[in-house]
């Protein structure tokens, strides 16, 4: 989806747009592919359309103009939309701008009012035969089916801010409690089969927000609490923690990481028994831990920020987006070898194709708005395919089943890449210039204090200023610690037993204070007394002399007409008078008068 079109193109290896797919004719605000593949639906100012995935024949249309976003149910059967809530008149009904839909007939199948973006969407069950929502202080609970019902079951919880439902055949709700009150927040999983009691709890501070993700079988959560502030000053990011439940009660436990910083990405592998987990301060540790949190491979470190497996779960991508360079490492889960690095550079969304064979790196408008479009990469790294689009906002591959699409054994070779691989300029790679080296430095190996941690150098420890070197004047760059020994740059340090030049001057100094306390000098000679001059008398100042009621008025007198000369002297010059300045001329020979009569007083 880009500024001016909307289409589906076929991939590998043909990369041609769709035949039957009738694109719309205006710019769409969104689109959403059903779970299973089986449809597409899009949203632009005309409406909701849904078409056929594979034939591109159109099944229904939504009356709905103003839609934002779209979601559909599992199995394709009903369509959630949201549009922004309108202030109806005093005496009307509430505007109910999240309403659901049956796909097959656009018919309307029930509609609330929903204020917020974040977590709007209707949870189902994979079989969809309950959909879960959460509303203030109240987990809700639906039948599909028949939404004429109402709530079928519901749950009074309080603080209540968000819920996630786990895929599989026993279905479990998430449901997450935010602090209130001093009080911790917490996680509680119930079975939807009885909602009133929780199989599993676990609470901790520091959440002003949450991530949770279920593993593929439902039976275990990971969830990720984040902090807007870090109160310790570590970090600008906040604090980010990582924590593991099961649903049936028997493991709660925290992740346990061995790296300072904060958390980046976390992702369940497909098979269920593991997970991987990117943390720390820049270079990033990157680790695969076991169902029971306990680290099974560590990949090292490097700046990396982005976890994805493939769908098969033979692959593993780990890479560096969004103010990284935007390396891609793509790993062999088997053998835990690197199977090849890639540079995309300027990537803001990065996804797994269905077959787990190829990887689409997108570059998507308002992130960037130049050089937006697509490009997609075998897993041995070889380009395959290039697409180059105007404001570009979405792009995705259609969804299918894994296990359509098995994972040979061996590793296969790349396809034939596309004309437009074929004839596409490479992207240039910004070398790393390093760090400055002053002149006498160049050509020699870099000291370890200033080596990064994956080189060599030191963990980064933020509590420390001991990760910043000494400077001349003896103090550290970010802190002004204690004055240390002068030395001069580009000399050897003096060792233990030498004093430098600071150690001598002030030994110099000691030396000859103590000589002037005792009356001597260096030489041992007796030191002369000078005699002191008396002090010259301070000049005595003559107090003011007070002015009598006459000389005041006298002098107020003699400024007025001083005023009055000016005056004069502008209108012989030409210039226009005021009101006011030519009144105050007329009262010239009152104030003469005045004056006289001053002085003869006198």
């Amino acid at each position: 989806r880009s500024l001016k079109q909307l289409g589906l193109v076929a991939g590998p290896p043909d990369y041609t747009p769709h035949p039957d797919f009738k694109a719309p004719e205006i710019s769409s605000r969104t689109y959403k592919y059903s779970l299973d593949g089986r449809f597409f639906a899009s949203a632009s100012s005309t409406g909701v359309t849904i078409t056929d995935a594979h034939s591109g024949a159109l099944v229904s249309e939504l009356p709905l103009k103003l839609a934002i976003d779209i979601s559909f149910s599992p199995l394709g059967t009903q369509i959630s939309t949201w549009e922004r809530q309108i202030k109806m008149e005093d005496g009307q009904p509430g505007h109910k701008n999240m309403k659901v839909w049956d796909v097959a007939t656009g018919a309307e199948l029930i509609g609330w009012g929903q204020k917020s973006l974040e977590g709007w969407a209707l949870q189902y069950t994979a079989d969809e035969s309950k959909a879960v929502r959460v509303v203030t202080n109240e987990v809700q609970v639906y039948d599909p089916k028949d939404f004429a019902k109402g709530v079928v079951d519901k749950l009074r919880l309080e603080g209540v801010a968000s819920c996630q439902v786990s895929p599989g055949p026993n279905p479990n709700v998430a449901l997450f409690i935010s602090e209130k009150k001093g009080a911790p927040a917490s996680v509680k999983i119930h079975s939807l089969a009885l909602l009133s009691v929780p199989s599993a709890s676990k609470t901790f501070y520091k959440s002003d927000k949450i991530t949770m993700k279920w593993n593929k079988a439902g039976t275990q959560l990971l969830f990720l609490t984040a902090t807007e502030v870090d109160k310790t000053g570590k970090s600008y990011y906040g604090e980010t923690n990582l924590y593991m439940m099961s649903a049936a009660g028997n493991l709660d436990s925290k992740v346990t990481l061995d790296k300072d910083g904060g958390i980046h990405d976390f992702t369940w592998s497909p098979n269920d028994n593991e997970f991987a987990v990117t943390y720390g301060y820049m270079p990033a540790k990157t680790v695969i831990f076991d169902k029971r949190a306990k680290p099974i491979h560590d990949f090292g470190m490097h700046p990396r920020n982005f976890l994805s497996y493939n769908p098969q779960g033979r692959l593993l991508c780990i890479a560096g987006f969004g103010n990284l360079a935007g390396q891609v490492d793509i790993w062999d889960r088997k053998t835990m070898k690197k199977v090849c690095t890639i540079d995309a550079p300027n990537t803001s969304h990065c996804e797994w194709s269905p077959d787990g064979r190829f990887l689409l790196c997108a570059t998507l408008s308002p992130r960037l708005r130049v050089d937006n479009g697509m490009r997609i990469f075998h897993y041995t790294g070889s380009l395959v395919h290039v697409e180059s689009l105007e404001e570009l906002y979405q792009a995705s591959w259609r969804p299918e089943n894994p296990e359509l699409f098995p994972f040979p054994a061996a590793l296969e070779t790349a396809p034939v890449p596309s004309v437009s691989a074929q004839s596409a300029v490479p992207v240039k790679v910004a070398a790393p210039a390093g760090a400055y080296r002053p002149p006498h430095a160049r050509g020699t190996l870099t000291p370890t204090l200033f080596k990064r941690e994956d080189e060599g150098g030191a963990a980064y420890n933020p509590g420390s200023t001991n990760n910043f070197p000494q400077q001349g004047n003896g103090r550290t760059s970010p802190t002004f610690g204690s004055r240390a020994r002068r030395t001069i740059p580009g000399a050897a340090p003096p060792t233990d037993g030498a004093s430098g030049p600071s150690d001598e001057n002030s030994s110099r100094r000691k030396k000859k204070n103590d000589n002037k306390k005792k009356g001597g000098n260096d030489s041992g000679a007796s030191t002369p007394v000078v005699e002191t001059p008396p002090a010259a008398p301070e000049p005595v100042v003559a107090a003011p002399v007070e002015l009598s009621a006459d000389d005041k008025k006298r002098r107020a007198l003699m400024k007025k007409l001083t005023a009055i000369e000016q005056l004069k002297a502008k209108k012989a010059a030409g210039e226009k008078l005021e009101l006011t300045q030519h009144k105050k001329l007329d009262s010239e020979a009152e104030i003469r008068a005045e004056l006289k009569a001053l002085d003869l007083g006198k």
